[in-house]
């Protein structure tokens, strides 16, 4: 499969979730800015992949992360981070997500096992209510220490 490919919107992942299904595979959904892909990013997803079958991941848009960081951020634009996370064996598809958070995405993927880093509580999780109540599981996975996009621009803005 080619990177381009991998990156879809809402309504062809759905149909690609639909045959997973049917196949009797498991789906595993995380979600996040990922933003200056780090070595972090990297072991997270990898550990997020072992749990299923396939991984998708649900990207906040320019716009939504702007909203949630400021509007310095993203440094990298959308396409650019789809592109580098698609580039990665471990990530079968990606969806990019204008919302503030993937609830609608989740919703509509209806993932077995929904994950997120370890700095969450599960219960603090958005989609952790519909996961769990379709029949799934929501863990979290240890972050790797001092491995953050914050701690890398931080060290940047530090050399100016």
């Amino acid at each position: 499969m080619d990177i381009q490919s991998k990156i879809c919107l809402k309504e062809k992942l759905v149909k690609i979730r639909k045959d997973l299904f049917e196949q009797g595979k498991k789906v595993v959904f995380t979600n996040g800015c990922f933003d200056i892909l780090h070595r972090g990013h990297v072991e997270y997803l990898e550990k997020a992949r072992l749990q299923g079958d396939a991984l998708f991941i649900g990207l906040n848009s320019d716009e939504s992360v702007r909203r949630l960081k400021g509007d310095l951020r993203p440094i990298m634009p959308e396409e650019d981070r789809a592109y580098i996370l698609a580039s990665l064996a471990m990530v079968d598809y990606i969806a990019i997500f204008e919302e503030d958070t993937p609830l609608k995405l989740i919703e509509a993927l209806q993932p077995d096992i929904l994950i997120k880093g370890g700095d969450y509580r599960v219960e603090d999780i958005v989609g952790r209510e519909f996961v769990e109540q379709h029949g799934g599981k929501v863990i979290t996975i240890p972050l790797l220490p001092n491995r953050s996009t914050s701690n890398i621009i931080e060290k940047l803005t530090a050399l100016v």
